[in-house]
């Protein structure tokens, strides 16, 4: 295939049954496209997708450019593999010591990551004000009598004030050298023990992350290609290697994210609901001014819960493997030698969409002993897709349906609650297209004034949007490209002066 002329970048995305990836030209047209098995360790798959896809092309030289979507943090929390040793240090005594750190974690991640866990004096209001000093002393004690892999830090407020975190990372340093620290204002949002939480599993993954870039240098470097690399991340957005090195955490929701903003630009709409069809499982979502819709509650990871920002996601189990009669189960990768449209003996759904008619894949018939049991698990199905299509839309009927992944035609042509069925071109790799296609952000959540004080509200807001820039340039964006996208106040209660949670994020190109 004709690859043109000029610069090309290359989308993957790792899924649970497939691993998917593109190339895209300095126009954005797809050039090369490929689906390959995802492999049990992950990288493989990765391999021999980047492979099929090279191998399409005129000049693979000419790639200036990797995008990588990866599920390797997901499996290494729920896989508990992997994972390094934390020390965990809470800056929050007096005020926390009641619920110690970890303790609602599950017994067997707790005991592959926890090295060691203290509550020292420090901690801030949520106006800023210090609670405590910070302990300097006890810091050094519990440094002192812990062997770990790195240090997870969480002060009571730290998005108000991150001093004393910061502070204990230059502690950290001149203790132990070069151990990584994870510091939660970095990581999560308000809400101590889920800011932790999320912050102690960023600290967990940091081995994982330095794997995987490792393996993804070195294939591309064998190959021959020298070329930027970059890792999607939970919001649809991308983040430079070594920006993805200190925050790993953040690429937990990458999947679904890519597959929404793939979506968005393979349709052209940009207010959706979004149907992502795989081998396991359908993910639904919903775009939002061609972003995905973040979820407002609490997310759960590996029987952890945290609150850092995710794609707002519905998965149902339903998928091209999924075995029919045995749901939730699915042949996953190995669809390609047991479904029966392939040649197997296991009917799933994909041979259950072929009997209806509403897709031809494999080059075997559905035998007729199959096909009234197949026909009643498509109306299971269609039945599945309706409840979630309506949990979704919140109350918000009749928006268009963008149908994506590779089991996208199990979907029927009309589907209740929702509007049109849009169903693009490249759908089944939308989630290899959404990495390519993606910006680079960074986001700043912290407190300010409901009114104006000494300092000046509009000040601060002004600077809370100048550290949101500086983390998208950070992250690779054109610094003359980035803009705010998203400013957000929430007000807060009981309070003795008002004052409003601000969220800022800011997005732009890629730097040339």
């Amino acid at each position: 295939m004709s690859d043109r002329q000029g610069g090309l970048r290359v989308g993957i995305d790792v899924g649970g049954t497939n691993t998917d990836a593109v190339v895209l030209d300095d126009a954005d047209r797809v050039v090369a496209k490929a689906k390959r098995p995802t492999s049990p360790d992950v990288t493989e798959g990765l391999r021999a997708a980047l492979d099929a896809v090279l191998a399409e092309l005129d000049e693979p030289g000419r790639v200036r450019r990797v995008m990588l979507g990866t599920t390797h943090a997901t499996n290494a929390i729920l896989e508990r593999r992997a994972l390094g040793r934390v020390a965990v240090l809470r800056l929050g005594a007096p005020a926390t010591t009641s619920v110690p750190p970890l303790s609602e974690w599950p017994d067997d991640l707790k005991k592959a990551v926890a090295a060691g866990a203290a509550i020292v004096r420090g901690g801030h209001f949520v106006d800023g004000r210090e609670i405590a000093p910070l302990d300097v002393d006890a810091v050094k004690r519990f440094l002192s009598g812990v062997e770990a892999d790195a240090v997870a830090v969480t002060g009571v407020f730290s998005p108000a004030s991150a001093d004393q975190e910061n502070r204990v990372a230059e502690i950290v340093r001149g203790e132990l050298g070069d151990v990584a620290v994870s510091l939660s204002h970095e990581i999560g949002s308000l809400g101590l023990l889920e800011r932790e939480n999320a912050t102690v599993l960023n600290a967990a993954l940091y081995g994982v992350a330095r794997d995987v870039t490792t393996a993804l240098r070195s294939a591309l470097e064998s190959r021959g290609l020298k070329v930027e690399t970059f890792f999607a991340q939970n919001d649809g957005t991308l983040m430079a290697v070594d920006y993805a090195a200190r925050y790993p955490v953040l690429t937990i929701g990458s999947g679904p994210a890519n597959s929404l903003r793939g979506a968005a630009y393979l349709s052209g709409v940009e207010d959706a609901i979004v149907a992502d069809v795989g081998g396991t499982s359908t993910d639904l979502g919903v775009l939002v001014g061609g972003f995905p819709r973040e979820s407002a509650a609490a997310v759960e990871i590996g029987g952890v819960t945290t609150n850092f920002r995710m794609p707002d996601i519905l998965s149902i189990a339903l998928g091209g493997g999924t075995v029919v009669g045995e749901e939730p189960r699915s042949v996953g990768y190995r669809i390609g030698r047991e479904a029966l449209v392939f040649g197997g003996s296991t009917p799933t759904m994909t041979d259950a969409a072929v009997a209806a008619g509403r897709g031809s894949v494999g080059a075997h018939g559905v035998p007729d002993e199959w096909r009234e049991r197949l026909a009643r698990a498509v109306r299971n199905a269609d039945e599945q897709v309706a409840d979630a299509v309506d949990r979704v839309a919140l109350g918000k009927a009749d928006r268009p349906l963008i149908a994506v992944g590779g089991g996208a035609f199990l979907l029927a042509g009309d589907i209740p609650g929702a509007g049109e069925v849009i169903r693009p071109a490249h759908a089944e790799v939308a989630n290899a297209v959404g990495a390519a296609i993606a910006f680079a952000s960074g986001r700043l959540e912290t407190i300010v004034p409901a009114v104006n004080g000494e300092t000046g509200r509009a000040t601060l807001i002004e600077r809370a949007k100048e550290e949101a820039a500086a983390r998208a340039v950070a992250a690779g964006a054109d610094p003359a490209s980035v803009q705010i996208v998203e400013l957000s106040e929430i007000p807060l209660s009981y309070l003795p002066e008002p004052a409003v949670r601000l969220h800022v994020k800011a997005a732009g190109p890629l730097a040339r």
